[in-house]
């Protein structure tokens, strides 16, 4: 297809799925990352909480922005209302994710990494890590949350898929 047949349109929806993928799929490799790290690498528990908090604000929240507007752009351009429920739906689900990330993620994942470090710095240097019953509660929580945002992330890309009652 000649570069001259590629809309607009079609480029900002590129840049529109790009983005998703770029801000939200590294969320889904958290419990892998996390449990390898655990079992095999506990004393670095804190630098993995610390990543956390860096990739939330330094891609997923910037990212989440142009999401936003890209999204926003396509159901202006496109052939949908913002009256369509898929429409309405996916962008309350990008803005609680997103609100999520700052007001709920990012400070929990700066404490946890507080927490791990304090147990790491507190475990014998050549013994195992024991994690506090103050971080094991925290990061059952967020773990959960984590879970929770990333079931909202695919929920949000079936209804985009789909585009159900259109």
């Amino acid at each position: 297809m000649p570069f001259a047949l590629i809309s607009f349109y079609s480029v900002v929806l590129f840049i529109h799925i790009a983005a998703v993928v770029l801000a939200f799929g590294v969320t889904f490799t958290y419990p892998l990352i996390f449990a390898v790290a655990r079992k095999q690498y506990p004393r670095h528990v804190a630098f993995f909480h610390h990543i956390q908090s860096v990739i939330g604000q330094r891609m997923i929240a910037p990212i989440g922005g142009v999401i936003l507007l890209a999204g926003i752009y396509l159901a202006i351009k496109g052939p949908y209302d913002f009256g369509d429920p898929w429409i309405g739906i996916t962008l309350l689900i990008l803005i609680v994710l997103l609100a999520a990330g700052g007001a709920y993620f990012s400070p929990r994942e700066r404490r946890m990494g507080e927490l791990a470090g304090r147990d790491i710095a507190a475990a014998p240097a050549d013994g195992a890590v024991a994690f506090s019953p103050e971080y094991e509660a925290l990061f059952r929580q967020v773990r959960t949350a984590t879970l929770v945002g990333n079931a909202l992330v695919l929920i949000a890309i079936f209804l985009m898929v789909t585009k159900p009652g259109t």
